[in-house]
Parts: C-alpha cells; sequence; structure tokens
C-alpha cells in the first residue's frame, strides 16, 4: 500500500472572491461622492467671494520702508514675481479705492518693501456714489452753511444724520417731480414720436403735431407753478448736500467727499463680530433692493432681479398650456404612426438646439415677424421708431418658452404615461366622456409630471443668457415693465436680466477686478432665486402626490 503523498505548497495564492456587484457599488458611490464634491466646491467658491462683497473688512494703513503711506482694505495676496536677488516673496493687493484721485481701485505692494501694517480706530469706509469707495480718517468737515465742523463723533455724527435726512428729502422731491411732470413727459414723447414718423409731413400728420404743442403749452401753462415750487425745494436740498462735506486723510493723499456723493459711513474697525455680522445682513437687503450704479460696478441689483422674476412668470403662463396640450394629444389622442413618430423626434431635436438658435429664431420670427406687423397695423403712426418691433419683455418671455416646451413635453407625457390604465377605464364605464375623464382624473393625476416639467423649464429659462441678448435684455433699463402708467404691464419695453447682468459685470464692465465680488454676489442671489421657486413648486408637487397617493406618478 503506497503511503500518502506529503502535502506541497501552493505557489498560487488563492483570490477571495468579491461579493457580487461589489464593484459596481463602489464605482457608483464614488461617482455619487465625486459630484457632491464638486456641487460643493461650486456652492463654497460662490458664496465665499459673494460673503466678500457684504462683509465689512477691516481697513489698513500700510506704511513702506521709503515711507509713503497706503490707506484701504487687504483683498488678496500672491507670489510676487522673482527680482534679480531670488528667492520668493510675497506681495499684497490693497483696495485703495479713492478713484478720483489717481483712476486706480488697487495698489499691489510687495512684502519687502512693507514698513508696518496697523488697523486705527478712526479709519472710515465712505461708499460714495461716484468714483467708488473712499478709505481714510476724518480730518474735517464742513456744515451745509459752509462753517467748519469738528472732526469729534457727536458733530460727525450730527453731519451725518443731517446728510441722510437730506438724501431722503431729495429722493422725495424728485419722485414728486417726476409724478408731477408723467403727463407733460408722455405728451412731449408723443410729440417727438409724431414728428419722427413718416406721416409728420402729410396734412394730416401735421395736424395732429399742432394739437399735440397746443396740448403741451396748455399742461406746461397749468402744470407751472407746481413744477417751480417742487424744484425749488430740489435747488435748496441739494445746496446743503453739496456745500456740506468731509475732509478725509488717505496716507499720504487728501481729498474731499461732499454729501450728495455720500451713500454711507463706517468705522470697520470698531465693530464686533455682531456689529459685522448686521452689517452684512443689512447690506445684502440694500444689494437686493437698491439700483446699480457706476455702469452696474456698485450699488444694488432690483432692477435685474425684478426683471428675472417677471420674465420667468410669462415664460411659464406661456410654456405650461403649450406643453401640456402638446404632451395631451401625443399620449391621449395621437394614434401611433408617422405623424406621432415625427412630433416626438420634432421634441427631441428641439431639446438639442443650441440656446443661441432660439435666439436668433426669436429676432427674426416675432421682434420682425410678428412685433413689425403689429407696428403697422395698430401704431403705424409712430413708424419708423418702433413699439413692438424691438426687442421687449414679451418676445423675451416667448423665446425662452420655446426653449423650454420640449422639457414640459417630456416631462408631462411621463406624468400622463404613469396615470394607470385603470382610471381612465373606470371613469369611461361609469359614463364620463374620454374630456371629462381627461380633465378631471388624468390630469390632475399628472400634475406632480407636470410640475416636474415646470421646475426643469424654469431652472433652464432664469439662467439663459444668450437669447435674451438678441431679444430685450440690457444693461441697464431706463424704467420697469411695471409702473403706474396704464396699462401698467408694459410687455414692448426692454429690461433687466440677473444672468444677463453677470455677463455684463464680469467680461464688459471698465473695472473688472473691482466688479468681481459683485458678479459673485449676484451668482448667489440667482441660485437662491431658483431655488426658492423651484421649492415652492416642489411644495405644491409633493401635496398633489400625497392626494394621489396610490398612483406611481
Amino acid at each position: 500500500m503506497r503511503g500518502s503523498e506529503p502535502s506541497r505548497p501552493s505557489l498560487i495564492t488563492d483570490r477571495v472572491a468579491l461579493p457580487p456587484g461589489l464593484p459596481g457599488v463602489w464605482t457608483t458611490a464614488l461617482a455619487t461622492v465625486l459630484v457632491l464634491v464638486m456641487l460643493g466646491m461650486l456652492l463654497w467658491i460662490v458664496v465665499v467671494n459673494a460673503f466678500a462683497w457684504f462683509w465689512p473688512a477691516a481697513v489698513c494703513r500700510v506704511v513702506e520702508t521709503d515711507g509713503a503711506e497706503h490707506v484701504g482694505i487687504v483683498v488678496g495676496h500672491e507670489e510676487a514675481p522673482a527680482r534679480a536677488g531670488g528667492g520668493r516673496e510675497l506681495r499684497l493687493q490693497l483696495k485703495v479705492g479713492n478713484r478720483d484721485l489717481d483712476g486706480r481701485d488697487f495698489l499691489w505692494l510687495d512684502e519687502r518693501d512693507i514698513a508696518a501694517i496697523d488697523r486705527p480706530q478712526s479709519l472710515v469706509r465712505v461708499v460714495r456714489a461716484e468714483y467708488g469707495d473712499a478709505f481714510g480718517e476724518i480730518v474735517g468737515a464742513v456744515g451745509p452753511d459752509g462753517s467748519p465742523i469738528a472732526a469729534d463723533d457727536e458733530a460727525l455724527g450730527r453731519l451725518l444724520a443731517d446728510g441722510a435726512r437730506w438724501r431722503a428729502e431729495r429722493r422725495r422731491l424728485e419722485d414728486r417731480l417726476a409724478e408731477a411732470r408723467r403727463p407733460l413727459t408722455r405728451l412731449e414723447e408723443e410729440l417727438d414720436l409724431r414728428e419722427r414718423s413718416v406721416r409728420a409731413d402729410t396734412e394730416e400728420g401735421r395736424a395732429a403735431i399742432a394739437a399735440l404743442e397746443l396740448a403741451a403749452g396748455e399742461l406746461a401753462s397749468q402744470l407751472g407753478p407746481t413744477l417751480d415750487g417742487i424744484e425749488r425745494e430740489l435747488a435748496r436740498v441739494v445746496e446743503d448736500l453739496v456745500t456740506a462735506r468731509l475732509a478725509i486723510s488717505a496716507g499720504d493723499r487728501d481729498l474731499e467727499v461732499t454729501m450728495d456723493q455720500v451713500v454711507e459711513v463706517s468705522w470697520p474697525n470698531r465693530m464686533g463680530l455682531p456689529a459685522k455680522i448686521a452689517t452684512a445682513l443689512r447690506q445684502g437687503v440694500t444689494f437686493l433692493l437698491s439700483e446699480p450704479r457706476e455702469a452696474n460696478t456698485e450699488g444694488g441689483i432690483a432692477p435685474a432681479l425684478f426683471g428675472t422674476v417677471l420674465l420667468v412668470l410669462l415664460m411659464s403662463v406661456a410654456v405650461v398650456p403649450l406643453g401640456v396640450v402638446t404632451a395631451v394629444y401625443m399620449t391621449e389622442y395621437a394614434r401611433p404612426g408617422l405623424l406621432l413618430r415625427l412630433a416626438n423626434q420634432a421634441v427631441n431635436n428641439l431639446a438639442g438646439v443650441p440656446s443661441i438658435v432660439f435666439g436668433m429664431f426669436g429676432l427674426a420670427f416675432f421682434i420682425y415677424g410678428v412685433g413689425g406687423a403689429v407696428d403697422r397695423t395698430f401704431f403705424s403712426d409712430r413708424l419708423p421708431t418702433p413699439t413692438f418691433g424691438t426687442g421687449g419683455l414679451l418676445w423675451a418671455a416667448l423665446t425662452l418658452a420655446l426653449l423650454t416646451v420640449p422639457v414640459v413635453v417630456v416631462a408631462t407625457r411621463e406624468g400622463l404615461l404613469a396615470v394607470p390604465r385603470s382610471w381612465r377605464d373606470g371613469s369611461l364605464a361609469l359614463g364620463a366622456t374620454q374630456w371629462q375623464t381627461l380633465r378631471r382624473i388624468v390630469l390632475p393625476a399628472a400634475m406632480p409630471g407636470i410640475l416636474t416639467g415646470l421646475i426643469l423649464a424654469v431652472s433652464r429659462a432664469a439662467g439663459e443668457v444668450a437669447p435674451l441678448m438678441l431679444t430685450g435684455a440690457v444693461k441697464l433699463a431706463p424704467s420697469l415693465p411695471v409702473d403706474a402708467t396704464f396699462p401698467f404691464l408694459h410687455l414692448q419695453r426692454k429690461f433687466m436680466h440677473l444672468g444677463f447682468h453677470i455677463y455684463d459685470v464680469s467680461m464688459q464692465s471698465p473695472n473688472v477686478e473691482a466688479a468681481k465680488p459683485m458678479a459673485f454676489a449676484t451668482t448667489l442671489a440667482l441660485l437662491l432665486l431658483v431655488v426658492l421657486m423651484n421649492l415652492a413648486a416642489i411644495v405644491i408637487r409633493r401635496r398633489l402626490r400625497r392626494a394621489y397617493r396610490g398612483q406611481t406618478v
């Protein structure tokens, strides 16, 4: 009997069997983590840079080795260009403001050339209506009567409070003057259009112009005493604002700031953390509610925010009925065949068309085509000056509706197909017509899917810029599309938009570096606006789903 052979050591290590699907789990998990990290980085970059626009940073006094002094806010550091001696050196970027003195906002200083940096509590930041911020120390002041004022806190506090009251009074008087002049302004605008129209040289046109001139003259005579009184009050307030001023020492430079240019005066170095947080919140609210200044590089975004909201609302009013009706026909009425296949192909192709193509379509069809026909039919007496034959809110909203209609059609079809067939059959079996079944059973049950399409459409339309540049968005709109003048909503007017405002500030600004924080702040406002509008639709969709919990929409 042969003995058992001794066991030999195995030269091949046994492989451990992985659980089925484990590589796929890790791959998908890593992809999800990567997406979340990138999203977090996006939000972090936007929030941090936007917060710099509102946060009251400390004002520094920098003294160079040669004795030169500069006052401003340190906004960044970077590696300095190599010098002859070699070695790695850093330099800091100082926002010095005071643009009216030498035309620059920023100054780069090598750290080897800096002798001292301190933050005295007496340094101020003066936000001005023109020429950007002013940094320095208030060394004197002049009152509205031209007499000098002591530079102590109590006297300056009274002068600044008076300045704020005068500026509020000036705004009130300017609004009163504009309101009182509004009827005369409308007549003057109408007269100007008539004089430039193609019918100005006809007998009918000359008669209309003469009648308008007579009416304008009579109205000017009636409004004369009222307008003169308001203008005298306004001139008195403006004189006080121009006479009263602050004397500021900004290192080795001095400047004067009249009270009519002052928007806000603050002492950031005296603020504690609670005061800085309160100031940042107040600055954020002011940013949302005020108008832009300095070629959109200063001030707020109120007109752009209003224009974006109004544009999205009008787009939603246009796209939802069009998309829902199209989806209902394709799902409920159309029979399988060539027409349905062509419709499906058209919807899919429209979803992939670049947005600038829709902008060109809106320019050619809506503005030059439909708008030109409206002008020739109803506003021929104003031609060649266009009324609807130029970019405006209406054409921009319709262009965005066409851009987003494929999204609404696809989402609505998914919602309609998810409604159980038994619901339709049960309704028809009880004697309801197809239209009654559709209106009372199918569409309410598919409403979550319709709202999903609306959410996607709003998210895409709110950030589009290229079509709007061709159909009505402008850098600065002289008046809002909504005002107190009949018919109150002026769809033919041009408008401002947050997306176009971001492009203009970050790419077309005369001082891109100074406007960069504002571009990020506007980006954050656009993100928050989209989130708020989507949350409203999501809440409504969730309630509808609870009402139809038995379905799989």
